[in-house]
Protein backbone atom coordinates (compact mmCIF):
# COMPACT_ATOMS: atom_id res chain seq x y z
CA UNK A 1 0.00 0.00 0.00
CA UNK A 2 2.75 2.47 0.93
CA UNK A 3 4.44 2.17 -2.26
CA UNK A 4 0.82 2.68 -4.17
CA UNK A 5 0.75 5.87 -2.11
CA UNK A 6 4.09 7.16 -3.30
CA UNK A 7 3.03 6.18 -6.93
CA UNK A 8 0.05 7.58 -7.05
CA UNK A 9 -3.97 7.06 -8.40
CA UNK A 10 -5.52 7.33 -11.11
CA UNK A 11 -9.28 9.01 -10.42
CA UNK A 12 -10.40 8.09 -13.65
CA UNK A 13 -9.16 6.28 -16.77
CA UNK A 14 -10.74 6.45 -19.94
CA UNK A 15 -9.05 5.39 -22.99
CA UNK A 16 -10.28 4.46 -26.51
CA UNK A 17 -8.12 2.19 -28.28
CA UNK A 18 -8.35 3.19 -32.13
CA UNK A 19 -7.29 0.29 -34.87
CA UNK A 20 -7.63 2.05 -38.07
CA UNK A 21 -8.24 -0.12 -41.31
CA UNK A 22 -8.12 -0.25 -45.23
CA UNK A 23 -10.84 -2.32 -46.62
CA UNK A 24 -10.80 -3.91 -49.98
CA UNK A 25 -13.03 -2.33 -52.13
CA UNK A 26 -12.87 -4.23 -55.26
CA UNK A 27 -12.23 -7.28 -53.30
CA UNK A 28 -15.38 -6.43 -51.28
CA UNK A 29 -17.49 -5.72 -54.33
CA UNK A 30 -16.42 -8.69 -56.05
CA UNK A 31 -17.36 -11.25 -53.10
CA UNK A 32 -20.20 -9.40 -52.44
CA UNK A 33 -21.82 -8.36 -55.81
CA UNK A 34 -25.23 -8.79 -55.24
CA UNK A 35 -24.94 -6.42 -52.35
CA UNK A 36 -23.61 -3.47 -54.83
CA UNK A 37 -25.43 -4.63 -58.05
CA UNK A 38 -27.86 -1.92 -57.31
CA UNK A 39 -25.52 0.34 -55.32
CA UNK A 40 -24.46 3.36 -57.09
CA UNK A 41 -21.81 4.27 -54.60
CA UNK A 42 -19.70 1.95 -51.87
CA UNK A 43 -21.60 3.83 -48.68
CA UNK A 44 -24.90 3.24 -49.77
CA UNK A 45 -23.79 -0.87 -49.58
CA UNK A 46 -22.48 -0.55 -46.22
CA UNK A 47 -25.44 -1.15 -44.28
CA UNK A 48 -26.26 -4.09 -46.46
CA UNK A 49 -23.19 -5.70 -46.48
CA UNK A 50 -22.87 -5.56 -42.53
CA UNK A 51 -26.94 -6.56 -42.38
CA UNK A 52 -25.85 -9.82 -44.17
CA UNK A 53 -23.43 -11.20 -41.27
CA UNK A 54 -26.10 -10.64 -38.59
CA UNK A 55 -26.72 -14.20 -38.58
CA UNK A 56 -23.05 -15.11 -38.98
CA UNK A 57 -22.62 -19.05 -37.27
CA UNK A 58 -19.85 -19.34 -35.32
CA UNK A 59 -19.21 -15.70 -33.85
CA UNK A 60 -19.99 -15.92 -30.21
CA UNK A 61 -19.62 -12.22 -29.88
CA UNK A 62 -22.01 -11.15 -32.71
CA UNK A 63 -24.61 -14.11 -30.41
CA UNK A 64 -23.53 -12.38 -27.36
CA UNK A 65 -23.58 -8.89 -27.53
CA UNK A 66 -25.80 -8.35 -31.20
CA UNK A 67 -24.40 -6.90 -34.09
CA UNK A 68 -23.38 -3.14 -34.98
CA UNK A 69 -26.58 -0.82 -35.22
CA UNK A 70 -26.12 2.42 -37.31
CA UNK A 71 -25.78 5.30 -34.49
CA UNK A 72 -27.28 8.34 -36.94
CA UNK A 73 -27.01 11.84 -34.90
CA UNK A 74 -31.14 12.74 -35.11
CA UNK A 75 -31.12 14.91 -32.25
CA UNK A 76 -30.04 18.58 -32.90
CA UNK A 77 -31.25 20.49 -29.73
CA UNK A 78 -29.08 22.96 -27.80
CA UNK A 79 -28.68 20.29 -24.87
CA UNK A 80 -27.97 17.45 -26.99
CA UNK A 81 -24.41 16.11 -28.22
CA UNK A 82 -24.89 16.55 -31.57
CA UNK A 83 -25.16 20.28 -31.34
CA UNK A 84 -22.54 20.95 -28.72
CA UNK A 85 -19.78 19.20 -30.96
CA UNK A 86 -21.14 20.31 -34.45
CA UNK A 87 -20.94 24.24 -33.64
CA UNK A 88 -17.49 23.75 -33.04
CA UNK A 89 -16.47 23.04 -36.84
CA UNK A 90 -16.76 24.70 -39.93
CA UNK A 91 -19.97 23.79 -42.22
CA UNK A 92 -18.46 21.89 -44.51
CA UNK A 93 -16.64 19.68 -42.01
CA UNK A 94 -20.20 19.06 -40.40
CA UNK A 95 -21.73 17.59 -43.68
CA UNK A 96 -18.89 15.19 -43.57
CA UNK A 97 -17.80 13.81 -40.56
CA UNK A 98 -21.28 13.88 -38.57
CA UNK A 99 -23.62 10.98 -39.63
CA UNK A 100 -26.98 12.47 -39.53
CA UNK A 101 -30.43 12.13 -40.62
CA UNK A 102 -33.26 14.57 -40.26
CA UNK A 103 -36.50 13.79 -41.94
CA UNK A 104 -37.35 14.80 -45.49
CA UNK A 105 -33.22 15.60 -46.19
CA UNK A 106 -30.60 12.81 -47.56
CA UNK A 107 -27.02 12.62 -45.64
CA UNK A 108 -24.35 13.88 -47.29
CA UNK A 109 -21.90 12.57 -44.74
CA UNK A 110 -19.41 10.23 -46.60
CA UNK A 111 -19.03 7.84 -43.28
CA UNK A 112 -21.27 5.71 -41.52
CA UNK A 113 -21.29 5.77 -37.75
CA UNK A 114 -22.02 2.04 -35.90
CA UNK A 115 -21.99 1.19 -32.32
CA UNK A 116 -22.79 -2.47 -30.42
CA UNK A 117 -24.95 -1.43 -27.35
CA UNK A 118 -23.73 -2.32 -24.12
CA UNK A 119 -26.60 -1.08 -22.09
CA UNK A 120 -26.63 -3.79 -19.49
CA UNK A 121 -24.28 -5.94 -20.02
CA UNK A 122 -20.71 -6.07 -18.53
CA UNK A 123 -18.23 -6.56 -20.96
CA UNK A 124 -14.81 -6.37 -20.18
CA UNK A 125 -11.22 -6.75 -21.97
CA UNK A 126 -8.65 -9.14 -19.87
CA UNK A 127 -4.94 -9.37 -21.04
CA UNK A 128 -1.96 -10.53 -19.10
CA UNK A 129 1.93 -11.19 -19.83
CA UNK A 130 4.18 -13.93 -19.59
CA UNK A 131 5.61 -12.30 -16.47
CA UNK A 132 2.43 -12.60 -14.71
CA UNK A 133 0.49 -9.23 -14.88
CA UNK A 134 -2.72 -8.42 -15.61
CA UNK A 135 -5.89 -6.22 -15.81
CA UNK A 136 -9.27 -6.52 -16.43
CA UNK A 137 -11.23 -3.06 -17.68
CA UNK A 138 -14.61 -2.11 -18.27
CA UNK A 139 -15.29 -1.50 -21.89
CA UNK A 140 -17.90 0.61 -21.97
CA UNK A 141 -18.09 1.41 -25.74
CA UNK A 142 -17.54 -0.08 -29.09
CA UNK A 143 -17.95 2.08 -32.10
CA UNK A 144 -17.16 1.77 -35.50
CA UNK A 145 -17.02 4.40 -38.78
CA UNK A 146 -16.44 3.46 -42.41
CA UNK A 147 -15.66 5.56 -44.52
CA UNK A 148 -17.12 6.03 -48.38
CA UNK A 149 -13.05 5.70 -49.16
CA UNK A 150 -12.56 2.34 -47.88
CA UNK A 151 -10.84 3.54 -44.54
CA UNK A 152 -13.00 2.01 -41.44
CA UNK A 153 -11.73 2.73 -37.86
CA UNK A 154 -13.01 0.66 -34.75
CA UNK A 155 -13.18 2.17 -31.34
CA UNK A 156 -12.48 0.10 -28.43
CA UNK A 157 -13.50 2.38 -25.41
CA UNK A 158 -12.35 0.73 -21.51
CA UNK A 159 -12.30 2.65 -17.80
CA UNK A 160 -10.72 2.22 -14.89
CA UNK A 161 -11.40 4.05 -11.80
CA UNK A 162 -9.51 3.97 -8.77
CA UNK A 163 -6.23 2.19 -9.17
CA UNK A 164 -2.47 3.05 -9.24
CA UNK A 165 -1.19 4.89 -11.61
CA UNK A 166 1.86 2.38 -12.61
CA UNK A 167 -1.42 -0.05 -13.55
CA UNK A 168 -3.38 2.96 -15.75
CA UNK A 169 0.34 2.82 -17.68
CA UNK A 170 0.23 -0.71 -18.13
CA UNK A 171 -2.82 -0.87 -19.14
CA UNK A 172 -2.51 1.80 -21.72
CA UNK A 173 0.50 0.42 -23.03
CA UNK A 174 0.09 -3.39 -23.17
CA UNK A 175 -4.07 -3.63 -24.19
CA UNK A 176 -3.20 -1.46 -27.18
CA UNK A 177 -1.26 -4.72 -28.86
CA UNK A 178 -2.30 -6.45 -31.69
CA UNK A 179 -0.03 -8.59 -33.15
CA UNK A 180 3.08 -9.63 -31.61
CA UNK A 181 6.10 -7.72 -33.92
CA UNK A 182 8.27 -11.32 -32.52
CA UNK A 183 8.20 -13.99 -30.50
CA UNK A 184 10.70 -12.35 -28.26
CA UNK A 185 7.96 -9.82 -27.25
CA UNK A 186 5.91 -12.81 -26.05
CA UNK A 187 8.22 -14.44 -23.92
CA UNK A 188 9.90 -11.16 -22.71
CA UNK A 189 6.50 -9.61 -21.40
CA UNK A 190 6.52 -6.66 -23.84
CA UNK A 191 3.38 -7.82 -25.62
CA UNK A 192 0.10 -9.70 -23.69
CA UNK A 193 0.28 -13.33 -24.04
CA UNK A 194 -3.37 -13.26 -23.92
CA UNK A 195 -6.22 -10.99 -24.32
CA UNK A 196 -9.87 -11.84 -23.79
CA UNK A 197 -13.10 -10.19 -24.45
CA UNK A 198 -15.39 -11.51 -21.14
CA UNK A 199 -18.84 -11.19 -20.46
CA UNK A 200 -19.71 -10.83 -16.82
CA UNK A 201 -23.40 -11.91 -16.36
CA UNK A 202 -25.17 -11.95 -13.31
CA UNK A 203 -25.52 -15.12 -10.70
CA UNK A 204 -23.33 -16.97 -13.92
CA UNK A 205 -19.55 -17.53 -14.28
CA UNK A 206 -17.79 -15.35 -16.44
CA UNK A 207 -18.45 -16.23 -20.10
CA UNK A 208 -15.48 -15.88 -22.47
CA UNK A 209 -16.04 -14.70 -25.71
CA UNK A 210 -12.94 -15.03 -27.57
CA UNK A 211 -9.26 -14.65 -26.49
CA UNK A 212 -6.16 -15.20 -28.35
CA UNK A 213 -3.46 -16.30 -27.12
CA UNK A 214 -0.71 -15.83 -29.76
CA UNK A 215 0.82 -19.47 -29.63
CA UNK A 216 1.04 -19.85 -32.97
CA UNK A 217 1.59 -16.96 -35.55
CA UNK A 218 2.21 -16.34 -39.15
CA UNK A 219 2.13 -14.19 -42.32
CA UNK A 220 -0.93 -14.29 -44.54
CA UNK A 221 0.04 -12.69 -47.88
CA UNK A 222 1.82 -10.05 -47.35
CA UNK A 223 -0.25 -9.01 -43.58
CA UNK A 224 0.45 -9.91 -40.01
CA UNK A 225 -1.70 -12.13 -37.87
CA UNK A 226 -3.97 -10.67 -36.16
CA UNK A 227 -5.90 -10.60 -32.44
CA UNK A 228 -8.98 -12.84 -32.61
CA UNK A 229 -10.41 -10.08 -30.73
CA UNK A 230 -9.89 -7.51 -33.50
CA UNK A 231 -11.28 -9.98 -35.66
CA UNK A 232 -14.37 -11.09 -33.51
CA UNK A 233 -15.49 -7.29 -33.91
CA UNK A 234 -15.04 -7.26 -37.38
CA UNK A 235 -16.94 -10.17 -37.89
CA UNK A 236 -18.67 -9.05 -41.61
CA UNK A 237 -15.28 -9.17 -42.94
CA UNK A 238 -12.95 -11.77 -43.56
CA UNK A 239 -9.00 -10.92 -42.59
CA UNK A 240 -8.07 -14.45 -44.16
CA UNK A 241 -9.38 -13.45 -47.49
CA UNK A 242 -7.22 -10.45 -47.52
CA UNK A 243 -10.41 -8.08 -47.95
CA UNK A 244 -8.65 -5.58 -44.92
CA UNK A 245 -5.99 -4.90 -43.51
CA UNK A 246 -4.36 -2.61 -40.89
CA UNK A 247 -2.94 0.27 -41.70
CA UNK A 248 -0.31 0.68 -39.23
CA UNK A 249 1.71 -0.97 -37.33
CA UNK A 250 1.24 -3.71 -34.13
CA UNK A 251 -0.12 -0.94 -32.22
CA UNK A 252 -3.75 0.26 -31.88
CA UNK A 253 -3.81 4.35 -31.29
CA UNK A 254 -4.32 5.47 -27.58
CA UNK A 255 -6.34 8.37 -27.25
CA UNK A 256 -6.66 8.55 -23.31
CA UNK A 257 -7.89 10.84 -20.14
CA UNK A 258 -6.10 10.37 -17.13
CA UNK A 259 -7.37 11.84 -13.46
CA UNK A 260 -4.82 11.96 -11.10
CA UNK A 261 -5.73 11.34 -7.49
CA UNK A 262 -5.05 14.71 -6.05
CA UNK A 263 -5.20 13.49 -2.61
CA UNK A 264 -2.62 10.37 -3.23
CA UNK A 265 0.09 13.19 -4.93
CA UNK A 266 2.01 15.80 -2.67
CA UNK A 267 0.39 19.39 -2.37
CA UNK A 268 3.14 20.72 -5.41
CA UNK A 269 2.84 18.12 -7.65
CA UNK A 270 1.86 19.79 -10.27
CA UNK A 271 4.95 22.19 -10.46
CA UNK A 272 7.37 18.79 -9.54
CA UNK A 273 9.15 17.06 -11.94
CA UNK A 274 7.57 13.52 -11.01
CA UNK A 275 4.80 14.79 -12.67
CA UNK A 276 6.35 15.33 -15.48
CA UNK A 277 8.35 12.03 -15.78
CA UNK A 278 4.57 10.75 -15.65
CA UNK A 279 3.05 13.00 -18.66
CA UNK A 280 6.24 12.08 -20.37
CA UNK A 281 5.21 8.03 -19.50
CA UNK A 282 1.82 8.18 -20.38
CA UNK A 283 2.08 10.67 -23.49
CA UNK A 284 4.57 7.88 -25.09
CA UNK A 285 2.79 5.21 -24.10
CA UNK A 286 4.87 3.13 -21.51
CA UNK A 287 5.31 1.38 -18.13
CA UNK A 288 6.40 3.26 -15.08
CA UNK A 289 8.87 4.59 -13.77
CA UNK A 290 9.90 7.31 -11.36
CA UNK A 291 12.44 9.01 -14.53
CA UNK A 292 12.35 9.31 -17.64
CA UNK A 293 12.57 6.65 -20.34
CA UNK A 294 14.90 8.85 -22.34
CA UNK A 295 18.06 11.23 -21.56
CA UNK A 296 16.34 13.91 -19.35
CA UNK A 297 17.63 16.67 -21.87
CA UNK A 298 16.02 15.14 -24.83
CA UNK A 299 12.34 13.79 -23.44
CA UNK A 300 11.88 17.54 -21.54
CA UNK A 301 13.03 19.33 -25.07
CA UNK A 302 10.21 16.78 -26.93
CA UNK A 303 7.93 17.57 -24.07
CA UNK A 304 7.98 21.28 -24.77
CA UNK A 305 7.20 20.42 -28.93
CA UNK A 306 4.21 17.49 -28.08
CA UNK A 307 2.59 19.21 -25.19
CA UNK A 308 -0.09 21.54 -25.30
CA UNK A 309 0.18 23.63 -22.24
CA UNK A 310 -2.09 26.52 -22.33
CA UNK A 311 -3.86 25.23 -19.08
CA UNK A 312 -0.54 24.09 -17.16
CA UNK A 313 -0.81 26.21 -14.61
CA UNK A 314 -4.07 24.04 -13.96
CA UNK A 315 -2.40 20.85 -14.05
CA UNK A 316 -3.92 20.07 -17.28
CA UNK A 317 -2.27 19.10 -20.46
CA UNK A 318 -2.57 17.89 -23.81
CA UNK A 319 -0.45 15.87 -25.73
CA UNK A 320 0.15 14.17 -29.16
CA UNK A 321 2.31 11.73 -30.97
CA UNK A 322 2.03 9.31 -33.20
CA UNK A 323 0.53 6.88 -31.82
CA UNK A 324 -0.92 8.62 -28.65
CA UNK A 325 -3.39 11.39 -27.98
CA UNK A 326 -3.58 12.37 -24.52
CA UNK A 327 -5.26 14.57 -22.13
CA UNK A 328 -3.99 14.57 -18.08
CA UNK A 329 -5.60 16.55 -15.09
CA UNK A 330 -5.75 16.82 -11.51
CA UNK A 331 -8.34 15.45 -10.03
CA UNK A 332 -11.83 17.65 -11.29
CA UNK A 333 -12.57 20.73 -10.43
CA UNK A 334 -14.56 23.56 -11.63
CA UNK A 335 -13.49 26.26 -14.56
CA UNK A 336 -14.30 29.91 -13.90
CA UNK A 337 -17.96 29.84 -14.95
CA UNK A 338 -18.19 26.30 -15.91
CA UNK A 339 -19.70 25.07 -13.37
CA UNK A 340 -18.58 21.03 -11.98
CA UNK A 341 -22.30 20.65 -11.69
CA UNK A 342 -22.85 20.82 -15.47
CA UNK A 343 -20.24 17.98 -16.11
CA UNK A 344 -16.49 18.29 -16.09
CA UNK A 345 -15.23 20.40 -19.02
CA UNK A 346 -12.44 18.80 -19.26
CA UNK A 347 -13.45 14.98 -19.40
CA UNK A 348 -16.78 16.37 -21.76
CA UNK A 349 -14.52 18.02 -23.78
CA UNK A 350 -12.54 14.51 -24.40
CA UNK A 351 -15.52 12.75 -25.11
CA UNK A 352 -17.00 15.51 -27.63
CA UNK A 353 -15.29 17.53 -29.82
CA UNK A 354 -11.46 16.36 -29.95
CA UNK A 355 -12.82 12.90 -29.38
CA UNK A 356 -14.10 14.30 -33.18
CA UNK A 357 -10.91 16.19 -34.26
CA UNK A 358 -9.00 13.05 -32.84
CA UNK A 359 -11.03 10.80 -35.56
CA UNK A 360 -10.56 13.44 -38.59
CA UNK A 361 -6.80 13.31 -37.90
CA UNK A 362 -6.31 9.58 -37.72
CA UNK A 363 -8.72 9.13 -40.92
CA UNK A 364 -6.42 11.64 -42.78
CA UNK A 365 -3.36 9.65 -42.07
CA UNK A 366 -5.06 6.39 -42.47
CA UNK A 367 -6.30 7.97 -45.86
CA UNK A 368 -2.74 8.83 -46.78
CA UNK A 369 -1.16 5.87 -46.28
CA UNK A 370 -3.69 3.95 -47.87
CA UNK A 371 -3.11 6.17 -50.87
CA UNK A 372 0.58 5.70 -50.57
CA UNK A 373 0.15 1.74 -50.58
CA UNK A 374 -2.25 2.13 -53.49
CA UNK A 375 -0.14 4.34 -55.85
CA UNK A 376 2.81 1.61 -55.19
CA UNK A 377 0.89 -1.06 -56.41
CA UNK A 378 -0.91 0.94 -59.72
CA UNK A 379 2.09 2.02 -60.41
CA UNK A 380 3.96 -1.76 -60.45
CA UNK A 381 0.60 -3.29 -62.07
CA UNK A 382 1.64 -0.63 -65.22
CA UNK A 383 4.91 -1.27 -65.09
CA UNK A 384 4.99 -4.87 -65.57
CA UNK A 385 1.94 -4.64 -68.36
CA UNK A 386 3.81 -1.75 -69.79
CA UNK A 387 6.84 -4.45 -69.96
CA UNK A 388 4.80 -6.60 -72.30
CA UNK A 389 2.62 -4.38 -74.31
CA UNK A 390 -0.45 -5.22 -72.76
CA UNK A 391 -1.65 -1.97 -71.45
CA UNK A 392 -5.62 -1.89 -71.90
CA UNK A 393 -7.84 0.94 -71.19
CA UNK A 394 -8.70 -0.39 -67.75
CA UNK A 395 -5.41 -0.05 -66.99
CA UNK A 396 -5.39 3.45 -67.45
CA UNK A 397 -9.03 3.69 -65.89
CA UNK A 398 -7.40 2.74 -62.85
CA UNK A 399 -5.12 5.26 -62.45
CA UNK A 400 -7.39 7.90 -63.78
CA UNK A 401 -9.61 6.49 -60.85
CA UNK A 402 -6.63 6.56 -58.12
CA UNK A 403 -6.29 10.46 -59.30
CA UNK A 404 -9.88 11.35 -59.25
CA UNK A 405 -10.33 9.78 -55.57
CA UNK A 406 -6.97 11.48 -54.56
CA UNK A 407 -8.81 14.96 -55.97
CA UNK A 408 -12.11 14.28 -54.03
CA UNK A 409 -10.43 13.61 -50.60
CA UNK A 410 -7.99 16.67 -51.19
CA UNK A 411 -10.43 19.06 -52.20
CA UNK A 412 -13.88 17.96 -50.34
CA UNK A 413 -12.66 15.47 -47.29
CA UNK A 414 -9.10 17.12 -46.18
CA UNK A 415 -9.24 20.63 -44.11
CA UNK A 416 -6.34 22.06 -43.19
CA UNK A 417 -9.05 24.33 -40.38
CA UNK A 418 -11.22 21.64 -38.91
CA UNK A 419 -12.67 23.82 -36.26
CA UNK A 420 -13.39 27.45 -35.60
CA UNK A 421 -12.20 28.11 -32.20
CA UNK A 422 -8.30 28.43 -31.40
CA UNK A 423 -8.01 25.34 -29.01
CA UNK A 424 -9.40 22.80 -31.10
CA UNK A 425 -7.72 24.29 -34.01
CA UNK A 426 -4.37 24.18 -32.56
CA UNK A 427 -4.96 20.68 -31.26
CA UNK A 428 -5.83 19.57 -34.53
CA UNK A 429 -2.97 20.65 -35.85
CA UNK A 430 -0.64 19.51 -32.98
CA UNK A 431 -1.87 16.34 -34.22
CA UNK A 432 -1.59 16.49 -38.02
CA UNK A 433 2.18 17.55 -37.12
CA UNK A 434 2.51 14.71 -35.20
CA UNK A 435 1.14 12.87 -37.87
CA UNK A 436 3.27 14.20 -40.75
CA UNK A 437 -0.10 15.04 -42.81
CA UNK A 438 1.69 18.12 -44.83
CA UNK A 439 4.65 16.29 -46.00
CA UNK A 440 2.88 13.37 -46.37
CA UNK A 441 -0.30 14.60 -48.32
CA UNK A 442 2.72 16.55 -50.40
CA UNK A 443 4.71 13.30 -51.78
CA UNK A 444 1.69 10.95 -52.52
CA UNK A 445 -0.24 13.90 -54.51
CA UNK A 446 3.24 14.45 -56.04
CA UNK A 447 3.61 10.66 -56.56
CA UNK A 448 0.05 10.37 -57.86
CA UNK A 449 0.27 13.14 -60.35
CA UNK A 450 3.86 11.84 -62.18
CA UNK A 451 2.06 8.49 -62.31
CA UNK A 452 -0.51 10.30 -64.25
CA UNK A 453 1.88 12.14 -66.20
CA UNK A 454 3.56 9.34 -67.55
CA UNK A 455 0.67 7.56 -68.54
CA UNK A 456 -0.46 11.09 -70.79
CA UNK A 457 3.22 10.93 -72.33
CA UNK A 458 2.70 7.11 -72.93
CA UNK A 459 -0.68 7.75 -74.39
CA UNK A 460 -0.05 10.45 -76.32
CA UNK A 461 2.94 8.49 -78.06
CA UNK A 462 0.52 5.45 -78.45
CA UNK A 463 -2.05 7.76 -79.84
CA UNK A 464 0.19 9.07 -82.38
CA UNK A 465 0.62 5.79 -83.91
CA UNK A 466 -2.44 4.81 -83.65
CA UNK A 467 -3.30 7.67 -85.97
CA UNK A 468 -0.67 6.79 -88.17
CA UNK A 469 -1.47 3.34 -88.53
CA UNK A 470 -4.50 4.66 -90.03
CA UNK A 471 -2.93 7.18 -92.06
CA UNK A 472 -1.14 4.40 -93.58
CA UNK A 473 -3.86 2.49 -94.07
CA UNK A 474 -5.97 5.19 -95.42
CA UNK A 475 -2.68 5.83 -97.57
CA UNK A 476 -2.82 2.17 -99.37
CA UNK A 477 -6.38 2.18 -99.63
CA UNK A 478 -6.83 5.27 -100.72
CA UNK A 479 -4.13 4.67 -103.48
CA UNK A 480 -5.40 1.93 -104.83
CA UNK A 481 -9.03 3.55 -104.85
CA UNK A 482 -7.32 6.64 -106.93
CA UNK A 483 -5.43 4.49 -109.23
CA UNK A 484 -9.08 2.53 -110.09
CA UNK A 485 -10.39 5.60 -110.74
CA UNK A 486 -8.07 7.15 -112.58
CA UNK A 487 -7.97 4.22 -115.50
CA UNK A 488 -12.02 3.42 -115.25
CA UNK A 489 -13.07 7.46 -115.99
CA UNK A 490 -10.01 8.39 -117.97
CA UNK A 491 -9.28 5.34 -120.55
CA UNK A 492 -11.91 3.60 -123.01
CA UNK A 493 -12.23 2.36 -126.90
CA UNK A 494 -9.61 0.29 -127.43
CA UNK A 495 -7.75 0.25 -123.71
CA UNK A 496 -11.35 -0.13 -122.41
CA UNK A 497 -12.16 -3.52 -125.03
CA UNK A 498 -8.33 -4.91 -124.72
CA UNK A 499 -8.32 -4.53 -120.36
CA UNK A 500 -11.75 -4.30 -118.88
CA UNK A 501 -13.92 -6.34 -122.03
CA UNK A 502 -11.46 -8.40 -123.20
CA UNK A 503 -12.88 -8.76 -126.79
CA UNK A 504 -9.89 -9.08 -128.27
CA UNK A 505 -8.12 -11.56 -126.04
CA UNK A 506 -9.62 -12.45 -122.46
CA UNK A 507 -5.87 -13.31 -120.87
CA UNK A 508 -5.24 -9.71 -120.67
CA UNK A 509 -8.65 -9.01 -118.77
CA UNK A 510 -8.53 -12.21 -116.32
CA UNK A 511 -4.76 -11.10 -115.34
CA UNK A 512 -6.46 -7.39 -114.82
CA UNK A 513 -8.66 -8.59 -112.71
CA UNK A 514 -6.56 -11.12 -110.60
CA UNK A 515 -3.82 -8.56 -110.14
CA UNK A 516 -6.60 -6.25 -109.30
CA UNK A 517 -8.37 -9.03 -106.06
CA UNK A 518 -4.79 -9.56 -105.42
CA UNK A 519 -4.02 -5.56 -105.22
CA UNK A 520 -7.70 -5.52 -102.90
CA UNK A 521 -7.15 -8.68 -101.10
CA UNK A 522 -3.70 -7.67 -99.94
CA UNK A 523 -4.14 -4.28 -98.64
CA UNK A 524 -7.50 -5.92 -96.87
CA UNK A 525 -5.71 -7.83 -94.85
CA UNK A 526 -2.65 -5.71 -94.14
CA UNK A 527 -5.19 -3.21 -92.70
CA UNK A 528 -7.04 -6.14 -90.90
CA UNK A 529 -3.69 -7.17 -89.52
CA UNK A 530 -2.69 -3.54 -88.17
CA UNK A 531 -5.92 -3.26 -86.56
CA UNK A 532 -5.89 -6.41 -85.22
CA UNK A 533 -2.59 -6.25 -83.69
CA UNK A 534 -3.11 -3.29 -82.09
CA UNK A 535 -6.75 -4.13 -81.01
CA UNK A 536 -6.20 -2.20 -77.74
CA UNK A 537 -5.76 0.46 -79.40
CA UNK A 538 -9.54 0.49 -81.03
CA UNK A 539 -11.49 -1.52 -78.84
CA UNK A 540 -13.06 1.74 -76.75
CA UNK A 541 -13.47 3.02 -79.84
CA UNK A 542 -15.55 0.55 -81.38
CA UNK A 543 -17.16 -1.24 -78.63
CA UNK A 544 -18.79 -0.08 -75.64
CA UNK A 545 -17.76 -0.51 -72.36
CA UNK A 546 -18.58 -3.60 -70.26
CA UNK A 547 -20.65 -2.66 -66.96
CA UNK A 548 -17.50 -4.55 -64.96
CA UNK A 549 -15.26 -2.10 -66.90
CA UNK A 550 -17.92 0.88 -65.27
CA UNK A 551 -18.25 -0.19 -61.67
CA UNK A 552 -14.75 -2.33 -60.31
CA UNK A 553 -11.52 -3.55 -61.26
CA UNK A 554 -10.17 -6.66 -59.65
CA UNK A 555 -8.19 -6.17 -56.61
CA UNK A 556 -4.53 -5.59 -56.92
CA UNK A 557 -3.86 -6.33 -53.18
CA UNK A 558 -5.54 -9.38 -52.61
CA UNK A 559 -3.25 -10.38 -55.74
CA UNK A 560 -0.90 -9.38 -54.45
CA UNK A 561 -1.13 -11.60 -51.53
CA UNK A 562 -1.89 -14.36 -53.63
CA UNK A 563 1.56 -13.99 -55.27
CA UNK A 564 3.33 -14.00 -52.35
CA UNK A 565 2.16 -17.17 -50.97
CA UNK A 566 2.83 -18.42 -53.95
CA UNK A 567 6.22 -17.59 -53.64
CA UNK A 568 6.76 -18.95 -50.01
CA UNK A 569 5.63 -22.15 -51.38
Amino acid sequence: MAAEQEIGRAQHLHTFFFFPFSIDQNAIMIDHESIWRDCPQWIDGLDAWIAAHCTQAGAPVLAALGPWSRNKLQRFDMDSRAYQNMVFFHPIVRRVFFDRTEPGQQSEALLRAYRIPLDGKQLKLEAEDARGRSASVDITSLRLYLFDNSIGLLCIGVEARDISLDHALWINEMMRKVYPSSGRQLREGRMPSRTALVLHQEGAAPKVLVEERFQTARMIGYLPPLSRVIKSLLYFTSYERQEFEPVLDERMIVYSYLSVDPASVPPDYVQSRDYKVLISRFLWVDRWSDRYRYDRDFAEEQLKKFLYSRWAHQGTYYGFTSYSNVTITIGSFGAEEHELSEGFLIYRMFRGRYFITAIAALFYRATLLDFAEEAALVSRHLFRKYAIGELTRADFKRADNLLSEFQHFSNYWYFGELANKDEEQEHFQMQCDAYRLGPMKDEVESEIEKLNNSLDRFLAVRNTEAVNRLAMISTILGGGAMITGFFGMNFAREFGDFLFEGKSSPAPHYLAIAFVSVIFVGALLFAFYLISSNWTDYKPILLPQSKRDRTHADSLRRVAGENSEEEDA
